[in-house]
């Protein structure tokens, strides 16, 4: 008698296996068309936001009449590969923000997507390294979320170059989407492992503190810094909610919906309470991708009964007629005879779409490693993520958050022997205002002013001070000649209101009519 043997042997319930865990992870990394068109868009709206706030202190940041001279700037950073340090010339700054304004542009319609998706980012990182002494969590953020984008279809659909509307249900698996959303998650949990070792964060206490430091409170926040009780319970939360984060991917189909919501709620809270810049909406533009497509069948079901999906189309072929038609491809007796460079240099740019991909995930997962002390990024992997601005630390408010007010005053010494507050244009005092955050002009102005004070920073009050005497001779006819910058602090406690501490440091007393000073 012939012996029957089942038909599913071992090897076969193995590869059985290995086939469902691999549908598995492609459904925890993959993410819909329409999704990655929202974050394109969001991410060219982002830009054009960003430039436009950061015009308004382009002197001040970015030429050599403001807070950082590119002589100052080459003396003390090293590997300045910058575009926009090679004039510092207000004119030549406008230039180049408007120049990343139409490449912004062209990523929101979705036009040459891919080369303003680079030209975007490469000019991002040539102005983050202008000044390095304004960046926050947003722009590195940002600029990750960027270079991750070069990578992937964003204009396969709700662009001017898209072809086919009928692929606007499709998804995409890659290792590209993969980095896309692992670089949100890692921002999570290397953050939660620097709050877990913040006591106040464990106690419930941080928040508190947080919004008892008044130059990040804002709107909601003034109101908000009275509810102890509930900013606890929202401390808690928000920890419950970051250690949780590893199941935004992991989570499929509707059950994915809920979590990143969530997080958009947190987000959006942090954007009318605390003045933090644009890092709020950043993150709500990198969360988008982790909706699942029945958020986007919905989404597009919502516009199209608006009546905006004909409009965009109307609009979009309009757009398309007036844009020139891509070059006739060789033809003639002599065509057999020209080498098949497409196919070279297709072959390399898959080559190049998957390879860099993979080194850059393996360099950041090191790099967030590094920054929670689990690991070390080697010397050629430091080089590469210093060249691509691609360093992660992600301390946000951890692991001791903010807990001190700080505000700052430049006491000026006129030629006529008064005196003037040439930092803000006002009467020198240096007692606590009534309103701390509306002593800054702007995030980036706290964040540049924070930097200033740090003892690693001391060449920057010279720097500093000699833009204030510069801007104030400039603009009056009674010149200053002295100025002297103070930074002024207070700690109260929160829960009894006591002040713990207080103090007045003079940071710098600078001669106007001297030299450009360099402190070593």
């Amino acid at each position: 008698m012939t012996q029957r043997f089942p038909s599913t042997n071992v090897g076969t319930a193995l590869q059985d296996a290995f086939d469902w865990f691999a549908r598995l992870v492609g459904r925890w990394f993959e993410i819909d068309l329409r999704a990655l068109a929202a974050f394109r868009i969001s991410l060219g709206l982002l830009l054009i936001v960003d430039l436009v706030a950061r015009s308004r202190s382009l002197g001040a940041f970015y030429t050599d009449s403001g807070v950082l001279p590119r002589e100052a700037l080459f003396s003390d950073y090293t590997n300045v590969y910058s575009l926009h340090a090679i004039s510092g010339a207000a004119w030549a700054q406008t230039v180049l923000f408007c120049i990343a304004g139409a490449f912004a542009l062209a990523l929101v319609v979705g036009y040459r997507t891919r080369i303003a998706t680079i030209v975007s980012w490469l000019l991002l990182v040539s102005l983050h390294i202008r000044n390095p002494m304004i960046l926050n969590s947003g722009d590195v953020l940002l600029r990750m979320l960027l270079f991750w984008g070069i990578f992937l279809p964003l204009d396969e659909t709700w662009s001017v170059s898209a072809e086919h509307s009928e692929r606007d249900s499709t998804t995409v698996a890659s290792i590209a989407t993969m980095a896309l959303l692992l670089q949100v998650v890692f921002m999570y949990v290397t953050n939660t492992v620097h709050k877990f070792r913040g006591e106040l964060w464990m106690d419930g206490e941080a928040l508190v503190h947080i919004m008892s430091a008044d130059q990040f409170t804002v709107l909601l926040g003034n109101t908000l810094a009275e509810y102890h009780s509930l900013l606890e319970l929202i401390n808690y939360l928000w920890i419950a909610l970051i250690l949780a984060s590893p199941l935004l991917f992991v989570l499929t189909g509707r059950a994915r919906t809920i979590l990143p919501t969530l997080f958009v709620g947190m987000h959006l809270g942090m954007l009318v309470t605390m003045r933090i810049g644009l890092f709020p909406l950043v993150v709500v533009a990198a969360l988008l991708p982790f909706y699942p497509s029945v958020v986007w069948d919905a989404v597009s079901d919502l516009v199209s009964r608006a009546g905006i999906t004909d409009a965009l189309r109307s609009s979009k072929e309009r757009f398309s007629a007036r844009l020139p038609n891509p070059p006739a491809p060789a033809t003639g007796i002599d065509a057999p005879d020209v080498p098949n460079w497409s196919a070279v240099v297709g072959g390399g740019r898959t080559v190049f779409f998957t390879l860099i991909p993979y080194l850059m995930l393996a360099l950041v997962v090191m790099s967030n490693a590094q920054a929670v002390d689990y690991g070390e990024v080697p010397d050629p992997g430091e080089q590469v993520l210093e060249t691509t601005q691609a360093d992660q630390s992600w301390r946000m408010f951890a692991p001791s958050p903010a807990r001190t007010t700080r505000w700052f005053a430049a006491a000026g010494t006129l030629e006529n022997g008064s005196e003037i507050d040439v930092l803000h244009k006002s009467r020198v005092d240096l007692e606590r205002p009534e309103n701390v955050e509306s002593t800054y002009r702007s995030a980036r102005w706290r964040k540049y002013l924070s930097n200033v004070q740090s003892a690693s920073n001391e060449n920057h009050r010279s720097y500093l001070a000699n833009h204030l005497c510069d801007r104030w001779n400039r603009q009056h006819e009674t010149g200053i000649t002295n100025v002297t910058v103070y930074h002024v602090f207070e700690r109260v406690d929160p829960y009894s209101g006591e002040r713990e501490a207080y103090g007045r440091i003079q940071l710098i007393d600078y001669d106007c009519s001297g030299k450009f000073v360099q402190h070593h």
